[in-house]
């Protein structure tokens, strides 16, 4: 049976390629997205992005009880967000936190997350490798 996984991207990864490229690189999500179907054909994968820390949390409700897996880049939201960590919390899917650039390497205020304290493995600073490494985790 092919499992499906979920990408899920928070606010500002809709200007990847365009937004600090020093930092995030110059590819976007999108083109990157055609070829993370292209490499993994035996998972189906889905990608949404959204700026609104609500909409994070109904697409985790939405597909926490029948997916195989849920790759998060919750962005500044990895952060501050309670809700986030408390939806992650109330589902049965399991969530791989990613992070394209190093977080303990930027801003201070960068270096806690609460999606790490409730995600079954952290992908830090390995650019957009680090979704990669992240589908690997659910082969």
């Amino acid at each position: 049976m092919r499992k499906k996984v979920s990408i899920i991207n928070g606010p500002n990864l809709n200007l990847l390629g365009r937004r600090e490229p020093e930092i995030y690189g110059s590819q976007s999500f999108e083109d990157y997205f055609t070829l993370l179907q292209e490499k993994y054909t035996a998972i189906d994968l889905y990608y949404f992005q959204t700026n609104h820390e609500g909409d994070i949390i109904d697409k985790l409700h939405e597909v926490g009880f029948d997916y195989d897996g849920i790759i998060l880049n919750a962005g500044g939201y990895t952060h501050t967000s309670i809700a986030i960590a408390d939806a992650i919390k109330g589902i049965e899917t399991i969530v791989v936190e990613v992070h394209i650039s190093n977080i303990y390497e930027r801003e201070k205020y960068r270096h806690h997350s609460f999606i790490k304290e409730v995600s079954v493995k952290s992908i830090i600073g390995k650019g957009l490798a680090g979704y990669d490494e992240a589908l690997e985790h659910f082969i």
